[in-house]
């Protein structure tokens, strides 16, 4: 077999010198080597602390070869350094990666170093051992470029630029007032429809030439990655001004705004774009983009590029926080309704009440409606909420009758939501709520909001005409702050129509406000329908809107909501 090499000074291999009864050992040693898989070889230690490779087998000689330099593999790094480290430490086995000069075909491999029993002559021997883990590495690459990159578009996908934005905040961190970077999400609208009505093809060949076009609109060292379905982000390195990242949004949606061919057809696809600094207090990559979602979710709504507003991502744990919390007091009965008082202008007698919902937090004390009723309405907890509010409601009404001994003349309004109106089987609900505590349909006010009517017109009719079998009124609540249909007016059973507060407030020294009224107050009267204003605050706004035709009125000048007991204190108050 070829000779050893000594360690820091090559030298050819030369024949081991063979002690008496040695050569079966040798032999043995040789065929041990050239029964392994993998690329081994024996290093020993001579008397003057030399190291040399006594025994290799071929997969080891190899190996040496495509080095280009045959004999001197141990003398090179790591090789030299690692035993340079095993002949001073104590460890039996020690091992480390090495990988080979050739860029183009690197070979990969695990070395490991083993002491061996010492013979006769030989005090020290180690047993080096190569595991060639090329195919392991590069297959570990193609999985972490697939991993890496979205398979449509080629472009980085959310893991790649969640990596990259991770660099720059560090980068950022470092850099101090000098360093400062910005993302921007780009999503895309109508791209649903485009998939509905076109197929899924015809959607990936959108999304493919929407990449296109965005490469086109960035600058060098700016990195564009697909992070959603329909979604993009944008990381990109700004100067001190968030006008910089504000203008390339703006080219984005110009770039964008250009139709699209599809087949034979021309689609436009507008995008919403909106964005974040990696220094507006975010820790995290996801902190950055989430924030960047925010407002581009606000961009959706307002038609304009959105930089990401301190505080927002506080406001959304809120809501979660909200939402929690709600379905417990849902579950706990923690939430009571308040009466606000309904009057006839013309005889200011209390005809009705409103009922509505109020929730006394054990912590935060009261938390307002107009905070926890929109957070209902998106978790889905309207429908409960409002079967609740209904209930007790009713209930309570039945309770007045049955401590006044009779029915007394009074209705009860209850709200309902758009969201409820389109989940829940609210006919049959308010009948069984009716029956179940003796009260007449008549008594029961059904207030819908026009965004409940806008929403699903069709299903509207159906229900309303479902109440108005139960003998029950229909309310539409802060009419003209929407997109009011006036066709609704004459096609759907409304009998009340509830002018909003905003018209009303100031309205003494306002004419624009008067002629709004006056004019919504003919449309009523015209139609045969009832009117209420809401937010009378002085005896001088009851008086007009009195004089105006107006027929209820609703205001803290009546009552401000309040409980049970001092509603039905109130009725008697005014009712004598």
């Amino acid at each position: 077999m070829s000779a050893g090499a000594i360690l820091g000074a090559p030298a050819a291999r030369q024949p081991e010198p063979v002690q008496p009864g040695m050569e079966i050992v040798l032999r043995a040693r040789q065929t041990y080597l050239d029964a392994l898989p993998i690329a081994a070889a024996v290093v020993v230690q001579d008397d003057l602390g030399r190291l040399r490779v006594v025994a290799a087998n071929a997969a080891f000689d190899r190996i040496e070869a495509l080095t280009g330099k045959p004999g001197k593999l141990l003398h090179r790094a790591p090789f030299d350094n690692a035993f340079a480290d095993f002949l001073d430490g104590d460890q039996a086995a020690i091992q480390f990666n090495w990988t080979t000069d050739s860029t183009a075909s690197a070979r990969h491999f695990i070395v490991r170093l083993a002491t061996l029993e010492p013979l006769p002559g030989m005090p020290w021997r180690c047993m080096v051992s190569l595991v060639d883990r090329t195919a392991e590495v590069e297959s570990e690459r193609s999985l972490r470029a697939e991993m890496l990159h979205d398979s449509l578009t080629g472009l980085p996908n959310r893991v790649a630029f969640d990596e990259a934005l991770e660099e720059a905040a560090a980068c950022d961190r470092a850099g101090g007032a000098t360093s400062h970077h910005a993302v921007l999400v780009v999503d895309l609208a109508r791209f649903s429809r485009v998939n509905e009505c076109m197929g899924s093809m015809a959607g990936d060949e959108l999304i493919i030439t929407v990449a296109r076009r965005l490469l086109f609109t960035l600058r060098a060292g700016d990195v564009l990655a697909r992070i959603g379905g329909d979604e993009f982000g944008i990381l990109m390195r700004i100067n001190a001004s968030v006008e910089e990242a504000r203008e390339a949004a703006r080219r984005i949606v110009t770039t964008l705004s250009t139709p699209f061919r599809l087949s034979d057809l021309e689609i436009r696809i507008d995008c919403a774009v909106g964005c974040a600094m990696t220094r507006e207090g975010a820790g995290f990559a996801e902190d950055v983009v989430r924030n960047a979602q925010f407002a581009c979710k606000r961009a959706k709504s307002t038609g304009s590029v959105e930089i990401y507003q301190s505080g927002e991502a506080t406001a959304v744990r809120r809501r979660f926080s909200i939402e929690t919390e709600l379905r417990r007091a849902l579950e706990n009965a923690r939430l009571e309704l308040a009466y606000q008082p309904l009057v006839d202008l013309a005889s200011n007698r209390v005809t009705g009440f409103e009922a509505l919902a109020r929730w006394s937090h054990p912590e935060e004390g009261m938390i307002s409606p107009a905070e926890f009723i929109p957070v209902a309405e998106e978790s889905g907890l309207i429908v409960p909420l409002g079967r609740w509010a209904m209930e007790t409601a009713v209930r309570q009404l039945a309770e007045w009758d049955e401590a006044a001994g009779s029915a007394l003349p009074l209705s009860m309004a209850v709200n309902l939501s758009a969201i409820q109106l389109t989940r829940d089987d609210v006919p049959t609900m308010v009948a069984e709520t009716l029956a179940r505590h003796g009260v007449a349909g008549r008594r029961l006010v059904v207030e819908l909001t026009e965004s409940a009517i806008v929403h699903d017109p069709e299903r509207a009719a159906r229900v309303l005409g479902q109440l108005k079998a139960l003998d029950c009124a229909i309310a539409m609540d802060d009419f003209g702050t929407g997109h009011s249909n006036l066709a609704y007016l004459q096609k759907l059973p409304i009998d009340v129509l509830k002018i909003d507060r905003s018209f009303i407030t100031g309205m003494l020294t306002d004419r624009d406000k008067v002629a709004i009224v006056r004019a919504v107050l003919g449309l009523a009267n015209a139609l045969g329908m009832r009117t209420t204003a809401e937010g009378i605050e002085a005896v001088e706004l009851a008086h007009t809107l009195s004089a105006l035709g107006c027929s209820h009125g609703q205001g803290y000048y009546f009552g401000r909501p309040m409980s049970a007991d001092e509603a039905m204190a109130c009725f008697r108050a005014f009712n004598g």
